[in-house]
C-alpha cells in the first residue's frame, strides 16, 4: 500500500520541485544593424527543444527575416534534437524603405531531464532599427500568447504518461462542478430508484460505475474522432429530431414512474442479463444503464471546456490518439466521481420497501419531465419553454393538493400542501413570464423588473451583432478600429446559457466591454459554414470567446467554457 501511495505522490513532487519557466530559460535579444542576436541561458538539468523554436518579425510589409541556420544540438533519448546549457542564433533582417522599428516574436519550449516539460513561451522584443539592447524592455512587454487550451495541450507533450493522466483526472474533478454534469444526476438517481427492492450500496455502486464507464467511453471515442477528423459529434446530435426523440424518451420514463405502465426488457433478455451479472436489475439491467450513460454523454451534457479542447488540439496536431484518448477517458471518469458517490449513497441509505417508494418514483417522474422540458428548450421558442415549465409546476401543485382543503389530516399532508402552494405561485409567475416575453425560468419576472429600471442605469445585457459567414467576420475584425470580442455559442450548450445569464448580464462586465465591438456566432445548427468558422479559429465547440486587437487574436485571453463575472473581468484587465 505504501509503495502505491508513493507512486501516486511522485508525479506531484516532480512538478512541485521543478524550476519556473523564467528560471529555467533566461532569454535575451540584441540588435546590431540588420542582425538580431537571440540567446537563451538554460538552467542545469533542463534542455531546450529545437522543434519548439519559432521566430517572426513585424511589421510584415516593412521587414522580414532572411534565411537563418539554427546551431547543431544534441540528441535526447527519443532522438529529438535539444540544446542544453546555452542557445544562440543570428537572425538576419531584410529591411524595406520607411521602416523605423522592428518587433521580434520568439517562441521556445523545453523540458527538464526528469521528464517534466514546460508549455511553449512567447517573448516579444521591440527595437529601433538604429540598434540597441532591448532585453530589458522585452521583460516588461513580453506576454504569453497561448490560449488556455493550447497550454493544456502542451502538457500532453511532456512524455510522462502518469503525470498527464493524473492532471486530467484532476481536470475532470473540477469539471464535475460545472453545469455539464448536473443534468446527469437526476437521470442516474431515477435509475437507482427504479430498481425497487433489494437495492444495496454495492448494487448502487455497480450501476453507477456502468453509467459512468459508458459515459467516459463515449466522451473518449467522440473526442478522439473530433481530434482526428475535426468533427464535433456532440454538435451533430443536437438537431431537433434527436432532441425531440430523447425528450420523448424522458416523458415515457416519467409516465412509467407515475405507474401508468412498466418499461422493462423481455423476460428472456432479463434472464440472460441476470446470468451475466447478478447486478442486473428488473427494469433494464446493466445494458439499459450503459445505454443511458452513452446517450447522456452525447446529448444531455455536451460542452467543451479547456481540458477537453486542449486534448483535442493535441490529438489533431500530433495524431497521438492513444495518449489523447487516455487523457479524455480519465478526465471523464473524474467528472463521474460525484455520480459514483450519489449512486452508492442512494443504494446504502435507501429505506426498506414500502409506500414511500411510490412517492419517490412520482417525484422522479416530475424530475424526468423537467429534464425533457430542459432539453426541448434548446429547440422551441423561449415563451413555449416557459409555458411548459409553468404547466409542470401548476399540475404538480394540484397533484400535491394545493387547491384542496387540508381537513383534519396534518403532519406530512400539511407540508405537501404548503409546498404545493409554493409551486402553484411559482407556476403562475412562470405563466406570466411566458406571456410577457421572459426567457429565464429562474427569473420569470425579468421583463417586469427591466421595465421599471431607470434608463440611466446599465441595461444589464450586451448587444452582440450576429455574424454567419467567415469572410464577413474576418472583414469586421480586420477593419475594426476598436478591440473586438467574438462569442461562439449554441442553443444546446449549457455553459453558453450560463455565460449569457450570469456573466454577460453583469453590469460590471457590460461596462468593461463598452469599448469593444461585439460579434456573436451561433453554431446551433452545425452547418458547413459554422463548422468552417470554428475550424478557422481552432474551436472544437462552444462556448468560446475570442478577443482581437488590430486584427490579431490575443490568444492568451481566449475563453473556453464558463467563466464567472469575476474571472471574466480579471481576464479583461
Amino acid at each position: 500500500m505504501v509503495r502505491w501511495i508513493g507512486l501516486l505522490i511522485l508525479p506531484v513532487l516532480m512538478i512541485a520541485g521543478a524550476l519556473g519557466v523564467d528560471e529555467a530559460f533566461r532569454p535575451s535579444a540584441k540588435i546590431d544593424g540588420t542582425h538580431i542576436r537571440f540567446a537563451i541561458d538554460i538552467a542545469d538539468h533542463v534542455h531546450l527543444s529545437r522543434e519548439g523554436l519559432k521566430f517572426s518579425v513585424a511589421p510584415a510589409d516593412k521587414v522580414s527575416l532572411k534565411r537563418y541556420t539554427l546551431p547543431p544540438g544534441q540528441k535526447d533519448e527519443f532522438g529529438d534534437e535539444v540544446y542544453p546549457g546555452h542557445f544562440e542564433v543570428d537572425l538576419p533582417l531584410e529591411v524595406k524603405g520607411g521602416a523605423k522599428e522592428v518587433e521580434l516574436t520568439a517562441v521556445y519550449q523545453g523540458c527538464s531531464d526528469k521528464g517534466f516539460c514546460y508549455p511553449p513561451v512567447t517573448k516579444t522584443y521591440r527595437f529601433e532599427l538604429s540598434g540597441g539592447d532591448a532585453s530589458a524592455e522585452a521583460k516588461r512587454t513580453s506576454a504569453p500568447s497561448l490560449s488556455e487550451e493550447e497550454s493544456i495541450a502542451s502538457t500532453l507533450k511532456s512524455k510522462s504518461f502518469g503525470i498527464v493522466l493524473l492532471t486530467f483526472f484532476g481536470f475532470g474533478l473540477l469539471l464535475a462542478l460545472t453545469p455539464c454534469v448536473f443534468p446527469m444526476i437526476p437521470i442516474l438517481s431515477s435509475i437507482i430508484v427504479a430498481q425497487g427492492e433489494g437495492m444495496t450500496a454495492k448494487r448502487g455502486f455497480w450501476l453507477s460505475l456502468v453509467y459512468v464507464f459508458s459515459m467516459a467511453v463515449t466522451y473518449t471515442i467522440a473526442g478522439v474522432f473530433a481530434g482526428l477528423f475535426g468533427a464535433n459529434i456532440q454538435a451533430a446530435l443536437q438537431n431537433p429530431w434527436v432532441i425531440s426523440l430523447f425528450s420523448l424518451l424522458f416523458v415515457a420514463l416519467a409516465f412509467s414512474m407515475f405507474g401508468f405502465y412498466e418499461l422493462q426488457l423481455p423476460a428472456s433478455w432479463q434472464s440472460r442479463l441476470s446470468r451475466t451479472s447478478d447486478e442486473a436489475g428488473k427494469k433494464g439491467g446493466l445494458a439499459g444503464v450503459a445505454v443511458m450513460g452513452f446517450l447522456s454523454a452525447l446529448i444531455v451534457g455536451p460542452c467543451v471546456a479547456p481540458p477537453l479542447a486542449g486534448a483535442l488540439i493535441y490529438i489533431g496536431q500530433t495524431g497521438d490518439a492513444l495518449l489523447g484518448g487516455a487523457a479524455l477517458f480519465v478526465m471523464s471518469f473524474g467528472m463521474g466521481v460525484p455520480l459514483l458517490l450519489i449512486g452508492t449513497g442512494a443504494g446504502k441509505f435507501m429505506p426498506r420497501p414500502g409506500g414511500w417508494m411510490t412517492l419517490v418514483s412520482e417525484i422522479f417522474g416530475v424530475v424526468m419531465l423537467g429534464v425533457a422540458i430542459w432539453m426541448l428548450s434548446r429547440i422551441v421558442p423561449e415563451s413555449v419553454a416557459m409555458g411548459l415549465w409553468a404547466v409542470l409546476f401548476i399540475v404538480s401543485a394540484v397533484y400535491m393538493g394545493a387547491l384542496e382543503p387540508l381537513g383534519e389530516k396534518r403532519s406530512w399532508n400539511a407540508l405537501f400542501k404548503g409546498m404545493g402552494v409554493v409551486f402553484l405561485l411559482y407556476g403562475a409567475m412562470l405563466l406570466f413570464g411566458a406571456f410577457t416575453g421572459a426567457a429565464n425560468p429562474l427569473d420569470p419576472l425579468e421583463t417586469l423588473r427591466t421595465r421599471s429600471v431607470s434608463a440611466a442605469l446599465p441595461s444589464g445585457k450586451l448587444r452582440f451583432e450576429p455574424v454567419s459567414r467567415l469572410d464577413e467576420l474576418l472583414e469586421k475584425i480586420e477593419k475594426s478600429d476598436r478591440p473586438v470580442m467574438v462569442d461562439f455559442r449554441a442553443d444546446w450548450c449549457v455553459s453558453c446559457k450560463e455565460l449569457e445569464e450570469n456573466t454577460f448580464k453583469d453590469p460590471r462586465v457590460v461596462e468593461a466591454l463598452k469599448r469593444y465591438a461585439l460579434y456573436q456566432v451561433d453554431v446551433t445548427r452545425n452547418t458547413p459554414e459554422e463548422k468552417a468558422m470554428m475550424k478557422h479559429f481552432g474551436i472544437f465547440g462552444p462556448p468560446a470567446v475570442l478577443f482581437f486587437e488590430k486584427g490579431r487574436e490575443l490568444k492568451e485571453k481566449r475563453i473556453s467554457g464558463y467563466k464567472s463575472p469575476e474571472e471574466f473581468l480579471r481576464l479583461l484587465s
